[in-house]
């Protein structure tokens, strides 16, 4: 995400990152390629204009000029009015109330439904909360059709009524459905546009009326730049939100939607979207996402994922094969299932310090692990287990088998050494010493 923006930026702030002296000319200059940054990546002029003007009046008020290191200070200024641009401070949903209503709004082909299954699952998995989803579009059955399904995959209770015309009676029975089924979140999915009219706005005002949700969330997609802030204040206007949510953060987005959208509306982005599984979730946090469009990654939020996924009773039973010279390729395989779920490979590719800058023109697949998965699964248990037993015949079968060249088991090979001797390294004072290399990593 935000490929484009964070290049034309780190260009923009090179000429900055020396240790040279530098004067209030190259400032003025370096902040014109900013602004025009912001501008391709579709910010309205003026929220341009305003955050370019604040950061020179921050960076000649500390004396960037003649500071030691001026470049990582205007960086640094940088990041901190990007964050306060983006909203400062994360801000949590209000699920305080027993149950809470939550109305999901936004126009015809946002996300909306899909999100509102994410964020069920979310709430379920992460908060412990039994949730419910209501089918208050009552003009696509393909969009209450599309609810029942995702609910199946999230395992959650979906409440519709096909034979029922009228949103605001369906969302009234739906709260009333889940009281009785002891659901503590219920989530109103409602119907979208393909664009603002006065119909929609009546009906969702109508809905918001009659069930007095804790929670308003406009779902937006951040493909859609300058056009999606637009159309939250059409929303906004009429109810008043409480926060956004970005989907389709993991697609070409320029960012102009998400760096932008508080400063017009003054509400909050809540969550994001970064892919199609249900899990492609994350909270919003400005300060991690102003990092990563500036290229210096994200490590907090990449450590929490691998967190998510950690299996300690799996962890400890390879840490004894390793001790033991016995890590084979169905750990491999194991270690390789638990990274898919962490979520889309370019995006946690981008919380690496410098990987997005090193991987801006590489395609990064999720279907990436298939063909290891298919060579592995080619490996006989034993071939698998004792992986020494790996002679030129048998990777000729097991390249045959997996419909793979010898080269790609070779690759393999090589890729399961090195991980093998990383994890050998992880063992004892090597995990520190890891971490401290990232800790010290240039940003």
């Amino acid at each position: 995400m935000f490929n484009n923006l964070s290049e034309k930026l780190d260009k923009a702030l090179h000429v900055l990152k020396g240790h040279g002296r530098i004067s209030e000319i190259n400032v003025a200059e370096t902040l014109k390629e900013v602004r025009r940054a912001l501008l391709d990546a579709d910010v309205n002029y003026k929220i341009a204009k305003e955050f370019t003007n604040r950061v020179k009046e921050k960076a000649l008020g500390q004396n960037v000029l003649t500071t030691l290191q001026p470049g990582q200070l205007m960086v640094k200024i940088v990041k901190d009015e990007l964050t306060t641009l983006m909203g400062g401070d994360v801000e949590g949903i209000n699920i305080s109330a027993n149950p809470s209503v939550i109305l999901m709004s936004g126009l015809q082909g946002s996300g909306k439904t899909t999100f509102s299954g994410k964020l069920a699952n979310y709430l379920k998995t992460k908060k412990s909360k039994k949730p419910m989803l209501v089918a208050c579009d009552v003009y696509r059955p393909a969009a209450i059709d599309q609810l029942h399904i995702v609910a199946e995959q999230v395992g959650v209770e979906v409440y519709s009524d096909l034979g029922n015309n009228d949103p605001v009676a369906i969302a009234k029975a739906g709260l009333a459905d889940a009281k009785a089924k002891g659901c503590n979140v219920v989530i109103i999915d409602t119907a979208g546009r393909l664009a603002v009219d006065e119909a929609m706005m009546t009906e969702i005002a109508n809905i918001h009326k009659a069930i007095k949700p804790q929670e308003t969330l406009f779902v937006v997609d951040a493909m859609t730049g300058q056009d999606a802030v637009n159309t939250a204040k059409s929303f906004n206007d009429i109810l008043n939100f409480d926060g956004v949510i970005l989907t389709k953060l993991d697609g070409d987005t320029r960012g102009g939607a998400a760096i932008s959208i508080k400063s017009v509306v003054n509400k909050p982005i809540k969550f994001i979207g970064t892919g199609e599984k249900m899990e492609a979730i994350d909270v919003f946090y400005p300060a991690r996402m102003a990092e990563r469009i500036l290229g210096m990654g994200d490590v907090v939020s990449l450590v929490e994922r691998a967190q998510e996924q950690f299996d300690e009773q799996e962890a400890r039973k390879i840490q004894k094969k390793i001790a033991k010279n016995q890590f084979g390729f169905d750990d491999f395989l194991s270690q390789i299932q638990q990274v898919k779920k962490m979520g889309n490979m370019k995006d946690l590719m981008g919380m690496i310090p410098g990987a997005g800058k090193m991987m801006k023109d590489i395609d990064v697949d999720d279907d990436a692990f298939k063909h290891i998965e298919a060579i592995i699964h080619s490996m006989t248990p034993e071939e698998r287990s004792k992986p020494t037993l790996l002679n030129a015949s048998r990777k000729k079968r097991i390249g045959a088998g997996s419909g793979t060249s010898i080269q790609q088991v070779n690759q393999l090979m090589k890729q399961f050494n090195q991980m093998s001797k990383m994890m050998k390294m992880m063992q004892g004072g090597g995990g520190r010493k890891m971490m401290q290399m990232m800790k010290n990593m240039p940003r």
